[in-house]
């Protein structure tokens, strides 16, 4: 394990997020131009989908719907377990459901980071697992917000009486337009989707177009991404630590529960020792691009520097060192 750890911490991937780290907390004048990190997440999102989609074109329907089905029951359990622990934790609702969307959701950049370290390390993978970035992006977001609504209604029935027009209402209320457009039609979810879309439609056809850009430079640009994300990250880091020791503890070990949840998931649905450790990444990760945004829409009273200052500034790194190592050790072990 150790040895896994040591060699993830000398990729390139990780020294270039540890310098972009550096460089904030040392207060250097290095800056990413914002329109060039914002390309560079367009790209990630774009060739993500594209190889997402050409490979799931090799599938038939009954090789993927277990895996599917599994990525759907993550999304959807993970917020109400992270509920759980932030309410035991005596944390506010509003700042729980921020940190259950978040953490139910998913983040694209870890995941093409597993992807470069397990193909490192020589270990195939289901070219499929990339559409299942996409459906474990908004299911979180979804629940976290159907969760607000029902324990924000449960406080207030003592109050009011209950009665089938008034119920319907309600529930017609539970999920405002734009959070639904937010959630299914968001920037990260609408470039996954649309190019996974894209890749399926076309198939191996589309292979020698967007080969040499979004496969071939895909480790390069993920470098220069990740060199972004590292300054970033250093940024964010104070806002997380004057929350407290029992915050830092939760954005470093629940990764660890719901990596394994993930790792258990994966083998259950059948899927190889890449598909796996796969899976406990993405169930182990935390989102900072689709449900922030949504969150700024749907949840307001929520902290930013509380959700999004967790998921960049402790769980992101923890992840890119060491989670992503240790749920492949877990996912050796299950096999």
């Amino acid at each position: 394990m150790s040895e896994i750890i040591i060699q993830n911490l000398l990729s390139p991937v990780v020294l270039f997020f540890v310098l972009g780290i550096m460089a904030a907390l040392v207060k250097s004048d290095l800056k990413i131009p914002s329109g060039l990190s914002e390309g560079l997440s367009i790209y990630l999102l774009i060739a993500i989908g594209l190889k997402g989609g050409i490979e799931l074109s090799q599938y038939s329907i009954e090789d993927v719907i277990q895996p599917i089905i599994g990525a759907l029951i993550l999304g959807s359990i993970i917020p109400f377990i992270t509920l759980f622990i932030t309410r035991l934790m005596k944390m506010d609702l509003k700042n729980s459901i921020g940190l259950a969307a978040t953490f139910g959701s998913v983040s694209i950049v870890t995941y093409g980071a597993a992807i470069s370290f397990i193909e490192k390390n020589g270990v195939p993978y289901e070219g499929f697992m990339n559409a299942l970035v996409v459906i474990m992006e908004s299911p979180a977001i979804l629940v976290s917000l159907l969760l607000l609504k029902v324990l924000e209604n449960k406080k207030n029935e003592s109050a009011m009486t209950i009665r089938n027009v008034g119920f319907v209402s309600g529930s017609a209320r539970l999920f405002d337009k734009e959070v639904l457009r937010e959630s299914l039609f968001g920037k990260s979810v609408l470039l996954l989707l649309g190019s996974l879309i894209i890749g399926l439609i076309l198939g191996d056809r589309a292979v020698p177009m967007v080969k040499p850009l979004f496969m071939d430079l895909y480790s390069s640009v993920l470098i220069l991404f990740l060199l972004s994300m590292g300054i970033t990250t250093g940024q964010r880091l104070p806002e997380v630590k004057k929350h407290g020791l029992k915050l830092l503890l939760f954005g470093m070990f629940t990764p660890i529960l719901f990596g394994a949840l993930g790792v258990l998931t994966g083998h259950l649905a059948g899927l190889s020792l890449g598909g796996i450790t796969l899976m406990g990444v993405l169930a182990g990760s935390a989102s900072y691009i689709a449900a922030p945004a949504a969150l700024k829409t749907s949840v307001p009273e929520a902290n930013p520097s509380i959700y999004l200052g967790l998921a960049l500034g402790i769980t992101f790194p923890f992840n890119l060192i060491i989670g992503i190592p240790v749920y492949y050790e877990m996912a050796k072990w299950i096999q």
